[in-house]
């Protein structure tokens, strides 16, 4: 699949970052991982498969799609 940059608030290149997987429409989110056991302790219906990152919220006013 392929991946197509959108943006970065980051200044020297690394996350938070957002892509789009061209062939679904997906985002794909690159960021730093949440690890505060109290916001991990609040989450719902979690796959063992899944994980989160923390996005700021100027990332995604700058750059998510909004459709």
């Amino acid at each position: 699949m392929t991946l197509r940059f959108i943006g970065t608030t980051s200044d020297d290149g690394d996350c938070p970052t957002l892509y789009e997987i061209v062939e679904t429409g997906d985002i794909l989110v690159q960021g730093e991982l949440e690890t505060d056991p109290e916001h991990l302790a609040q989450l719902r219906d979690v796959k063992p498969t899944e994980g989160f990152v923390r996005v700021p919220r100027e990332l995604l006013l700058r750059f998510a799609p909004k459709e």
